[in-house]
């Protein structure tokens, strides 16, 4: 990290400007979203873009203003569950329209409502809606109707609509009638470095499967553990991730601790997490609500065999078995596939040869800031009416 001067850095004329918001900030990675603002905000700044991220103030303990290039805005919020990021949001956005930003990018279709301020001061504005929200069960009820009416507003206040898989823009033109343009997530090859990493845990190359995601019902981590007790593997499995407050899903799920079923929690070193990745003998994938799953074309880039579950989502990642299995939302469907691919050793290495041929040109981070650019330059141009 390089904290940049101000004054030289205002010296140097940018193109244009782009106004990030709706992510916990730069250049903290918590999830995708944070993944994806690194990772295309430090592109964009190599073009002569100037880039300005609202950030969480509250998560950060020195706020420089500039780094790597990357402007920084500073945000305060009310520190809830529910209302953290909205709050942020709506305040980051008000600051935005009237700041020299030419253009907006949102984050999360949480924050649809927004787009009526930058709609009415008259600022361009595009919006990625990530995943199906209003589907997730740990959001219930009054959640759910919420997240459903905040995509349908970004459909008629923002001036693009970002999607992030091709099952995903049919799910808009059929929920919403709006049609949007599809840029996908990235992901960065990568190859063993330190496999000597994963000992602290006790753990062997390819004597263990892996689970990484959040611990909540929207992720299915209790099927997937079901099924693999059910398989009666000799493989372990480790999972990574938690929740960062009391739960009775994560808590169940924690009952099953044992020297064969390993709970890491949240793995913050990247190379450790790495290497996790690389020496499992496969990873478990049971996200079912989203578009391009960051979590899995991380596992794509990385080299290692998937078994995932069988959603459009999942099969338009994975191309269809091209680059890995699929499994139903069964435990015995999980445990028949674990017997499969222990029985198969052979098949799990094809599997994991081929992994890093899915990360197509569609999901290389230099195609993807290319394809915002093209859309941020459009909008400066001529904007695109609402549709």
């Amino acid at each position: 990290m390089k904290s940049s001067d101000n004054h030289t850095t205002a010296q140097i004329k940018k193109d244009f400007t782009i106004a990030i918001i709706g992510s916990r900030g730069y250049p903290i990675v918590y999830s995708g979203y944070e993944t994806f603002v690194k990772e295309v905000s430090e592109r964009l700044v190599q073009q002569n873009i100037g880039v300005r991220v609202y950030c969480q103030k509250h998560l950060f303990s020195e706020t420089p203003k500039n780094v790597n290039g990357v402007d920084l805005i500073y945000v305060p919020t009310v520190q809830t569950k529910s209302l953290n990021q909205l709050v942020h949001s709506f305040f980051s956005m008000l600051h935005a329209c009237f700041s020299k930003a030419d253009v907006i990018l949102v984050v999360n279709a949480a924050n649809g409502p927004f787009g009526l301020i930058s709609l009415l001061a008259q600022k361009k504005t595009l919006i990625n809606v990530d995943g199906l929200e209003w589907l997730r069960p740990k959001w219930k009820g009054l959640g759910q109707v919420y997240f459903k009416f905040a995509a349908k507003l970004a459909t008629l206040f923002y001036n693009t609509i970002i999607t992030d898989a091709e099952a995903m823009r049919q799910v808009y033109l059929n929920t919403f009638n709006t049609d949007s343009t599809v840029i996908a997530y990235g992901a960065n090859i990568r190859y063993a470095k330190n496999p000597e990493l994963i000992s602290q845990f006790g753990l062997q190359p390819n004597e263990y499967y892996l689970i990484v995601g959040r611990l909540i019902p929207d992720n299915n981590s209790d099927i997937l553990l079901e099924g693999y007790l059910k398989a009666n593997s000799n493989k372990k499995l480790v999972i990574v991730g938690d929740v960062p407050y009391q739960d009775t899903y994560a808590q169940r799920m924690k009952a099953h601790a044992s020297d064969q079923v390993l709970f890491l929690g949240y793995v913050t070193d990247s190379e450790v997490l790495a290497e996790l990745y690389h020496q499992s003998y496969a990873y478990l994938h049971g996200h079912e609500y989203g578009g391009t799953n960051p979590t899995m074309l991380k596992a794509m880039a990385y080299g290692t065999a998937i078994l995932a579950l069988d959603t459009v989502f999942n099969r338009e990642m994975l191309e269809n078995g091209e680059f890995g299995w699929f499994f139903q939302k069964t435990p015995d469907s999980v445990a028949l596939y674990l017997q499969q691919a222990e029985s198969n050793p052979q098949s799990v290495e094809t599997l994991k040869a081929k992994a890093r041929n899915g990360i197509t040109q569609k999901y290389n981070w230099d195609e993807v800031t290319e394809a915002y650019v093209t859309v941020f330059k459009a909008l400066i141009r001529n904007g695109k009416s609402h549709t």
